[in-house]
């Protein structure tokens, strides 16, 4: 019996967002966004870089796009699976092992990322509220992470 958790609620202000784990892809990387998840990391958390037509990015508890968890960095876990609307996948510096615990979830097609960035999930209903999210590099008024757990 696999105990991973398949399924995360992400409550936006705008509602719920429900992602779909892929730890076939990058068992490292959903068991980081699950202990974080468990541990109410994101509540909160606001949506600091979000471009039009390419993606939303959060996950950084100082909203500045710097930060992370206190966690150590993870090991890239690429592979093809293929960077299109409602991917989820880690953000990083250059380094590629750099992922920790920001995240970005997709609008569109942006499979230039693709073998470069560690997909972990995929938003299966409320990708409109996704869309919803207030645009900017920082936003104005950031879209806030409510919550965001396992289901």
């Amino acid at each position: 019996m696999n105990d991973t958790p398949q399924t995360l609620v992400m409550t936006l202000e705008q509602g719920p967002v429900t992602i779909r784990l892929r730890p076939d892809l990058a068992p490292g990387h959903v068991a980081r966004i699950v202990e974080l998840c468990s541990e109410g990391f994101y509540d909160g958390v606001v949506f600091h870089r979000v471009i039009e037509g390419f993606m939303a990015q959060g996950g950084d508890p100082t909203g500045r796009g710097t930060g992370g968890s206190s966690k150590p960095n993870l090991k890239a876990e690429f592979s093809n699976a293929p960077h299109v609307r409602g991917v989820c996948s880690m953000a990083r510096t250059p380094n590629p092992d750099s992922a920790n615990s920001q995240f970005f979830i997709c609008f569109g097609d942006a499979r230039f990322l693709d073998g470069q960035y560690t997909v972990w999930g995929e938003v299966t209903e409320g990708m409109e509220y996704v869309d919803a999210l207030p645009r900017g590099e920082p936003p104005a008024r950031p879209g806030k992470i409510v919550s965001l757990r396992v289901a």
